[in-house]
């Protein structure tokens, strides 16, 4: 088996572990979201973005980015099979971490008055700013748990992790609010934190041992300077973003109401959560590999486009079925009432299909550690976005939510391909540049077709289903499957050869 062939299996089985657990998650998301609108309406959907985005936030302060930076460390250790760099960083990151959970903690409960008033409008909501501060330890807590996780490359781990905790997360949330109601909304967002960090720790302690050897303080606290170095301008790149993201909700609020802060969380929720099977992926076993081989600029440009392929084909074609299904989507997942939100999500995925495209792009920054290229490129982008969504809120409405987020990835996609060109003297092959150009073309004429024709609908589910049946013979070809998939392959190919369409 060649590397190329092997290298496009793994990636493939990686994909299909995390967009597994990602189904299961999806449709425990289903049935979260449904009796959440039906609970809480949208009113009651857009507190829960800004209590979500208030805990984010403090948590991208407080954690100082050692999640990413981690796992990066973590993943440079074992691909050097240095034991001794490993233990030293999973030493270092619990004293650091435990520093770092418990400050960021007693700062938020200290300033609950203050965040309530200035960010959610009322001193009311000071009690549970307060509870939120345990879901920042938590959360701190967590990351470095993922860290280990993901940077020993522990698949298996993080698919079960994640399908375990939307599980206990979905069920006692649900009866928390389904008990006291809107009251309590502050419960149903702290039992998420809860119960990641208690199973973080259950497979944490299951990860293999690695022999003790003595560390010194000095030893530690250099690492910390490490961490400090690398992981400022990520926790920097971080805190624009969740202030952006909560600066949008408190603005949407502002001028729309509250209502509208909800519709634009609807679409939110749906648009980053059926990406996530993919971007997941890339997390859990990309990252890591490419951390590992950045240095060697040729492996790392095949490794980047072979990610990218792989992501585009699992994903263009849930995308084009999305963008015309989108008022299904909505009134299925929520209800009648967010309606608004249809026009958004359409915008939102056209630009998810450029932020698949660019991802793969954007962790060579995050493998080089190159922070500030990374902070500089991430922080212009989110500040684009939030400053057209401010600009042209009053003229154009909930919709500009949805255009100013495709507007930011067609600005972020070209620094972060010119940075891997200069890193990794990257470029696209011809089949990866032609799959993103068809992709999102096919996305946008699907889009204009359901605003415009009463056909957007049937059509797209015609060229998803096409796409589908192209995309599952390309990755059949490229991973050189044998049985059942392989004999299915071999009746796709004669398709498609007699219509005269190319592999």
């Amino acid at each position: 088996m060649s590397d190329k062939v092997s290298s496009y299996r793994r990636i493939l089985k990686t994909s299909s572990i995390t967009g597994g657990s990602s189904v299961i998650n999806i449709l425990i998301g289903l049935l979260r979201t449904k009796v959440l609108a039906l609970l809480l309406g949208p009113s009651g959907i857009g507190l829960v973005g800004l209590y979500t985005g208030l805990m984010g936030t403090a948590t991208t302060i407080a954690s100082m980015g050692i999640g990413t930076i981690g796992t990066r460390q973590i993943a440079e250790a074992i691909s050097k099979e240095d034991v001794a760099a490993l233990v030293l960083v999973k030493r270092a990151m619990f004293w650091g971490v435990l520093m770092l959970a418990t400050t960021g903690a007693l700062v938020v409960w200290s300033l609950r008055e203050l965040l309530a008033v200035q960010l959610l409008g009322s001193i009311e909501h000071s009690e549970a700013v307060g509870w939120l501060a345990l879901g920042v330890a938590l959360s701190v807590a967590s990351a470095s748990q993922g860290a280990l996780i993901q940077g020993m490359r522990r698949i298996g781990d993080m698919a079960k992790l994640s399908v375990y905790g939307s599980i206990l997360n979905t069920v006692l949330g649900i009866g928390i609010l389904w008990q006291w109601g809107s009251a309590v909304i502050w419960a149903f967002i702290l039992i998420g934190p809860l119960f990641n960090f208690l199973l973080g720790h259950l497979y944490v302690s299951r990860l293999p041992k690695t022999k003790s050897t003595a560390i010194s303080l000095h030893d530690i606290t250099e690492q910390w300077k490490i961490f400090l170095r690398l992981g400022l301008p990520f926790m920097g790149a971080g805190l624009v973003q969740t202030l952006v993201q909560l600066w949008i909700r408190v603005t949407i609020g502002d001028q729309l109401g509250i209502e509208a802060v909800g519709h634009f969380q609807a679409a939110w929720t749906i648009s980053m959560q059926y990406i996530g099977f993919v971007l997941g992926a890339m997390g859990a076993d990309y990252y890591p590999r490419l951390t590992g081989v950045i240095h060697d600029k040729v492996t790392a440009s095949r490794l980047v486009n072979e990610q990218t392929e792989v992501a585009l084909l699992l994903s263009a074609p849930i995308f084009v079925a999305m963008i015309g299904l989108a008022p299904w989507f909505i009134h299925l997942l929520y209800s009648s009432a967010f309606t608004p939100a249809i026009e958004v999500l359409r915008w939102q995925i056209l630009g998810d299909v450029l932020k698949v495209a660019s991802w793969p792009l954007g962790f060579v920054i995050l493998a080089a550690g190159a922070g500030k290229t990374f902070f500089w490129t991430e922080t212009t982008t989110l500040l684009l976005m939030g400053g057209v969504i401010v600009g042209l809120l009053p003229h154009l409405g909930l919709q500009v939510t949805g255009i100013a987020f495709l507007t930011s990835y067609i600005f972020y996609l070209p620094p972060v391909y010119f940075f891997a060109y200069q890193k990794i003297n990257f470029k696209w092959t011809v089949p990866v540049f032609g799959l993103v150009l068809v992709t999102f073309v096919l996305c946008l004429v699907v889009m204009q077709l359901s605003i415009y024709t009463e056909w957007g609908l049937v059509i797209s589910i015609g060229i998803s289903v096409s796409f589908a049946c192209f995309s599952l013979l390309r990755l059949i070809t490229m991973t050189d499957l044998n049985g059942p998939l392989g004999r299915m392959a071999s009746i796709l190919k004669r398709f498609y050869v007699k219509t005269g369409v190319k592999n």
